[in-house]
């Protein structure tokens, strides 16, 4: 055999198998990586805009919160309850939400309608808080309200919400709260009543759920009215 021929010898089968799967590797992660990037694009920048180019298009006020103004500025939403505790107001579902005490690191203090932390209470029926919580509500429903000490109060009246944010109250409730209302801001029963008839949501699709009422609706239309001159 020549020097040439030497020269022209194959590489070793080994050398072969070595660079098979490290080119197999490289194409899988060029591979994924190409799949990464377009899912990202697709998922993450893509279809969010299209969803909110679609709401802000369709359905603005319900896509920026339902928020509602009073003489310009923000007082509100009308999907998130708010503490009422005036005799002048109609007052809305309790509310079980908490916020961090300031003053105990780890610890929490009872806040209504914290929007940033919504929740329940987690506590169930056989609890003996949840039953003293309510029987307490209950009374004070009566008492604030001018009912006899055996009158039927409703659920709503006297029971936090799943979400502590609830923003109605049922009608029964209102209807309970009516006199009080009229009576501490001398107005006719009946304008009351218009005002609440007219914050009254129906059903659904005229099928799901009941008839409710938007407690800041209601209580945004009774200041609206003219103040009475005081005798």
């Amino acid at each position: 055999m020549t020097s040439l021929d030497s020269d022209k010898r194959l590489p070793a089968p080994g050398a072969q198998q070595a660079a098979a799967p490290a080119a197999g590797w490289g194409r899988t992660l060029g591979s994924s990586a190409r799949a990464a990037v377009l899912v990202l694009l697709l998922c993450g920048v893509a279809y969010p805009l299209a969803t909110t180019g679609v709401a802000q298009a369709l359905l603005p006020h319900a896509a920026n919160g339902s928020l509602v103004l009073r003489d310009g500025q923000i007082v509100g939403s009308a999907l998130i309850g708010q503490q009422f505790d005036s005799a002048r107001y109609f007052h809305g579902r309790p509310s079980a939400t908490t916020a961090p005490d300031p003053k105990q690191e780890g610890a929490s203090i009872a806040a209504p309608y914290n929007a940033g932390l919504s929740g329940a209470s987690n506590q169930g029926v056989s609890s003996q808080g949840l039953a003293d919580s309510v029987a307490e509500r209950v009374a004070q429903y009566r008492s604030t309200n001018g009912l006899a000490a055996d009158a039927a109060v409703p659920v709503d009246a006297v029971t936090a919400s799943a979400s502590g944010l609830d923003p109605h109250i049922s009608v029964a409730n209102a209807q309970l709260q009516l006199p009080r209302v009229a009576r501490e801001r001398q107005l006719p029963p009946a304008q009351v009543q218009q005002l609440l008839d007219q914050a009254t949501q129906q059903r659904t699709g005229y099928l799901l759920g009941e008839p409710r009422v938007n407690v800041l609706a209601l209580n945004m239309a009774l200041d609206a009215l003219p103040t009475r001159s005081q005798p």
